[in-house]
């Protein structure tokens, strides 16, 4: 690809975060503008929802989410080693 093409694609790729930032400006600027102020709750007891599940069942999945990733790293480590020993030793039988 020609250095022209690739500027181009960048300008564009950031020219969609440009516009996409903006959009999310504009969206919260006017969420909050409909806002009117401070609007109490009447039912505060009934409809709640205790964030220690959540919080938990996120904290989980990640932890779960990182040991596979190492895990997987280390497995593909350890066949890069092998390769790696296996030329080693081809380089070492030729001479």
């Amino acid at each position: 690809m020609s250095p022209w093409k690739t500027e181009m694609h960048r300008a564009r790729r950031a020219a969609r975060w440009v516009v996409a930032a903006a959009a999310i400006a504009w969206t919260t600027m006017v969420a909050t503008a409909q806002q009117d102020g401070f609007v109490p709750m009447t039912n505060v007891g009934t409809e709640t929802l205790p964030a220690s599940p959540l919080l938990f069942t996120a904290y989980a999945f990640v932890w779960v989410a990182l040991i596979a990733y190492i895990f997987l790293l280390w497995r593909k480590i350890a066949r890069v080693e092998r390769e790696l020993a296996d030329v080693t030793a081809r380089l070492a039988n030729r001479r």
